[in-house]
C-alpha cells in the first residue's frame, strides 16, 4: 500500500478528534443531539484549522444510517462514503475555481431535487468568499428559503468579502487557530501511535513554525521524520526549519545586559558567517523576550519541561520589566522593517544597536539603585537625571487622539481593522467617547456581530491608534443617526445617481434615445472609481 501523509491519515472522522475547537464542537453537538438544525453553516478562519474537516463531519451527522447524531457511527455506507469522498448526497464546490453564476445556479438547481440516498442534500462550498458578486445574489434566494432538505456547510478564510446579506442568512462559527500546545499536545499523540522516537524541543518548534495550522504541523512533521532519518530531533528541526540557535540569542540578550556594544555585533557577524536568517533570528527574539516577560510577572506560566527554562529565569533578573518591554517592541518594528534595510544584516544590527542606544536608565532617586547608594556615601557624586527616551508611536497616537473630532466613519477607516471586526465598527454609531472609553450603538439586525473576539480586536486597534488603553462599551439599538456603513451605501448611491444623470444627458446618448428609441439601462452603468 502507498504510504498516506499524516495530515490526512489522522484527519479527524468525529467531534471527539476534532483539536482545539472545542467552542464550536460544543455548539454544534448540542443543536444536533436537540434536532435544533440550521439550514446554513459558515465557517470561518485561518488554513489548516479544521474547516472542510468539520464540514465533512457535520454531514455525516446528518446522514449517518444511524439516526441524526452528534456521534455518527463511522462505519455505516453514507459514514464510510463522505470520508471517502464518495457519497452522492455530498457536494463539495470549490469556489476558487468555479465563481460564476452558471456554476451557481447549477447546483441551485440541482438542489431542488431530493436526496438520492442520504437523509438531507449538503452543499460543502469552500473558499466561499471568491464567488462573484452575481453568484452570491443567485444564491440570496435558496439561502432565504431552502429547501427542508438540503443544507449549506459555507468555509472561508476571508469572511469579510462575503455580503452581509448571505452572513445575516448563516450560523456562523469562527474556528480559532491552534495554540502551540494544543499541537504539541496532538503531534505527541500521533508520532507515539506511529512509533517514531521525537524530542519534545523539537515539536514545540514544529509547533511554532505552524502558526496555528494543524493541518501544516502534521505535513511539517512528515517532512521532519524524512529529514532526521525516521526520528525528530531538535537539531535536526532546526536544520529543516532554519531555525535560530538559541544559544546565540541568548548570548545577544547576555551582552545586552552587560550594554556591550563590540559583543552584540561580533556575535551579529557569527550568525551573518552561518548565513541564518535574521527575520527568523528577531521573530525568536521576540519569543525569547515574551518568555522573559513571563518570568517577570507570571512565572508559573513557564512550562516546566522547557529546556532553557534556568536561562531564562536568569535574563529575567538581568532586565527591568521595562527593559523588556521596550525590547520586545524594538524587535517587532525591526522584523517589520527589516525589508526596508540595505540588507539583513544592516536591519539586524540596527534593531541591537538601538536596543542598546535606547535603554531606559534607573531612576536616580530610587534608593535601590547602585547611583543612589553611591551618593549615600559620597555625597559630592552627581546623578544624571533618568532619561526613558518615549516610542514614537504613542507619541504620534497621542497627537491623533487630540485631533479626533467625533466623526466615527472617518476614525474607523485610520483603524487598523479587518474582517468582523471592521464590520463591527462599520455598522456601530457612536454614542459617546470621552478619550478613555467609547459607547458605541449597534442596531439588533447586527447582534452577530459583537462577539467578544471582535470587540476585543476592536478595542486593541482604538488602544493602538490612541497610544493609551481605550474601553469599548457596545449597546443594541437603533441608531438615531447614520452608521459609517450607511454613509458608504449613501455614498454610492449617490455617486450611480450622478452617473447615470450624466448618461442621460450626454448628447450621443440623448440623441440615440430620441432617433432611436434607445433604452438607457441604469443597472449597467457604473461611477468611475476615484
Amino acid at each position: 500500500m502507498s504510504y498516506q501523509v499524516l495530515a490526512r491519515k489522522w484527519r479527524p472522522k468525529n467531534f471527539a478528534e476534532m483539536v482545539g475547537q472545542e467552542h464550536v464542537v460544543r455548539a454544534l453537538s448540542n443543536a444536533l443531539d436537540q434536532n435544533r438544525l440550521h439550514h446554513a453553516y459558515l465557517l470561518t478562519g485561518t488554513r489548516g484549522v479544521g474547516k472542510t474537516t468539520l464540514g465533512r463531519i457535520i454531514a455525516k451527522c446528518l446522514n449517518c444510517e444511524t439516526g441524526l447524531t452528534s456521534k455518527p457511527c463511522g462505519v455505516c455506507a453514507a459514514c464510510t462514503e463522505i470520508d471517502r469522498g464518495r457519497f452522492v448526497d455530498m457536494i463539495e464546490l470549490d469556489a476558487a475555481s468555479n465563481t460564476g453564476i452558471d456554476n451557481m445556479r447549477e447546483v441551485l438547481d440541482n438542489a431542488q431535487y431530493a436526496p438520492t440516498s442520504g437523509r438531507f442534500k449538503v452543499y460543502l462550498i469552500d473558499e466561499v468568499h471568491m464567488l462573484s458578486k452575481a453568484a452570491f445574489n443567485s444564491m440570496l434566494k435558496t439561502l432565504e428559503e431552502p429547501p427542508a432538505h438540503v443544507k449549506f456547510i459555507l468555509a472561508t478564510t476571508d469572511p469579510q468579502k462575503i455580503p452581509v446579506t448571505v452572513l445575516s442568512r448563516c450560523l456562523q462559527f469562527n474556528l480559532k487557530q491552534m495554540s502551540q500546545a494544543a499541537i504539541v499536545g496532538h503531534l505527541e499523540h500521533v508520532l507515539k501511535e506511529e512509533g517514531v522516537a521525537f524530542e519534545a524541543p523539537a515539536l514545540r518548534l514544529l509547533a511554532r513554525a505552524a502558526q496555528g495550522s494543524m493541518r501544516d504541523a502534521l505535513s511539517l512533521t512528515d517532512q521532519a521524520i524524512a529529514h532526521g532519518g525516521g526520528q525528530i530531533q531538535e537539531s535536526e528541526v532546526r536544520a529543516m526549519l532554519g531555525a535560530v540557535d538559541q544559544s546565540y540569542l541568548f548570548e545577544l540578550l547576555d551582552a545586552l545586559a552587560r550594554q556591550e556594544g563590540a559583543s552584540v555585533l561580533e556575535i551579529a557577524d557569527r550568525m551573518a558567517e552561518r548565513s541564518l536568517s535574521f527575520d527568523a533570528a528577531l521573530q525568536d527574539l521576540g519569543v525569547l523576550l515574551h518568555q522573559i516577560a513571563l518570568a517577570q510577572t507570571v512565572p508559573e506560566a513557564l512550562v516546566d519541561d522547557l529546556p532553557e527554562k534556568a536561562r531564562i529565569e536568569a535574563l529575567s533578573k538581568a532586565f527591568t520589566p521595562d527593559e523588556v518591554q521596550l525590547y520586545y517592541q524594538i524587535a517587532l518594528h525591526g522584523r517589520k522593517d527589516l525589508y526596508l534595510a540595505p540588507d539583513e544584516y544592516a536591519g539586524f544590527s540596527m534593531t541591537l544597536l538601538r536596543m542598546l542606544s535606547f535603554r531606559p536608565e534607573a531612576q536616580g532617586i530610587a534608593t535601590s539603585t547602585p547611583a543612589a547608594a553611591q551618593k549615600k556615601t559620597n555625597p559630592d557624586v552627581a546623578i544624571a537625571p533618568a532619561r526613558i527616551p518615549p516610542p514614537a508611536a504613542p507619541v504620534a497616537a497621542v497627537a491623533q487622539a487630540s485631533t479626533f473630532d467625533g466623526d466615527w466613519a472617518n476614525l474607523v477607516n485610520k483603524l487598523k481593522l479587518s474582517g468582523m471586526a471592521k464590520m463591527l465598527a462599520q455598522h456601530c454609531e457612536l454614542k459617546r467617547f470621552d478619550g478613555d472609553a467609547v459607547a458605541l450603538i449597534l442596531p439588533p439586525e447586527h447582534k452577530h456581530l459583537a462577539e467578544k473576539p471582535y470587540q476585543e480586536k476592536l478595542k486593541l486597534a482604538l488602544t493602538d491608534y490612541f497610544g493609551k488603553p481605550v474601553r469599548v462599551h457596545i449597546e443594541l439599538g437603533a441608531p438615531t443617526g447614520i452608521t459609517p456603513v450607511q454613509a458608504q451605501q449613501s455614498e454610492k448611491a449617490a455617486q450611480e445617481k450622478r452617473a447615470i444623470e450624466s448618461i442621460e444627458q450626454d448628447p450621443f446618448v440623448r440623441e440615440l434615445v430620441e432617433q432611436f428609441d434607445a433604452k438607457v439601462i441604469e443597472s449597467t452603468i457604473k461611477p468611475l472609481q476615484s
